[in-house]
């Protein structure tokens, strides 16, 4: 475990690449965005007790731009401050796709979707911020926005079986519309590969969606995009907890799945909740 806290930039493999200095000089941009540009309505954030670790497990919207998720980032810093640990778990694809926006993310925070470096973030007393639903649920297609889709990805349910540590969801509404999401045409993708067109793959090997935004009008793959001026609000719930934790329960499969299926269905309440408050 020790070996994954060792600074090697660049990869997503470092805790020490997160810089505070970095984040508050991102704070003035973000707050911009946050006030004028989404202009974002939160609450919630009563759930999250000062000074305990917390998993945020969250939905997010939006493409590859996710701004609900970003937009959630300001807010802890801007209550929470900038030295209080938080670490968000982002997929090794973007290390590849994009370098540069990696590279800016390993300042604010993004470490590698990895349980590795999940277990290292929470033994430096630190609280994760995980989206499981990953390329299927950032990029979900419009009709299914108002859907919590997690892919059937248990590693955060394991996570905070094993370490004990409640679960606080994050939920929103509008990021989706910030990117209208058409379809995803990942089989027909996956049929062009095999006829000789293997670059379509290359991007993101999980989703091949087709969208409505900025900048291209009409984009095709998972590129990344220019989120449309909408109004978001993000809410933070109660947390979850469990009845067992431990190895042991992190073992039982039925209870993994119980509890997964708990995590989602509460989320998708309280997303009705929010959407019915209009």
């Amino acid at each position: 475990m020790q070996s994954q806290n060792k600074s090697v930039p660049g990869n997503g493999w470092s805790l020490d690449e997160r810089n505070p200095q970095v984040i508050k000089s991102l704070m003035p941009l973000w707050e911009w965005f946050y006030r004028y540009y989404f202009p974002v309505t939160t609450d919630g954030w009563q759930h999250i007790p000062p000074q305990e670790q917390v998993l945020l497990v969250g939905s997010h919207n939006g493409g590859l731009a996710s701004p609900d998720m970003v937009m959630t980032m300001y807010d802890w810093f801007h209550r929470f401050g900038t030295e209080r640990l938080v670490y968000g778990l982002m997929h090794p694809s973007v290390w590849k796709v994009n370098p540069t926006i990696a590279r800016l993310g390993e300042k604010t925070g993004a470490i590698v979707a990895h349980p590795k470096m999940a277990l290292a973030a929470l033994e430096r007393g630190a609280s994760i911020l995980v989206y499981p639903g990953g390329a299927q649920d950032v990029f979900r297609p419009h009709r299914e926005r108002d859907r919590i889709n997690f892919a059937g990805r248990k590693g955060f349910i394991k996570l905070a079986l094993r370490e004990k540590i409640p679960i606080v969801p994050v939920i929103s509404k509008g990021a989706h519309d910030t990117l209208i999401v058409l379809d995803d045409f990942y089989e027909l993708a996956q049929k062009l590969h095999q006829w000789g067109m293997p670059w379509l793959l290359d991007v993101d090997p999980e989703v091949f969606p087709i969208y409505l935004g900025l900048p291209w009008g009409i984009g095709v793959g998972p590129l990344p995009n220019i989120p449309l001026p909408v109004p978001i609000h993000t809410r933070i719930c109660s947390p979850i907890i469990f009845e067992r934790y431990g190895k042991q329960a992190t073992r039982d499969r039925a209870y993994v799945d119980a509890c997964y299926q708990r995590v989602v269905k509460e989320m998708q309440r309280e997303l009705d909740i929010l959407i019915a408050d209009g």
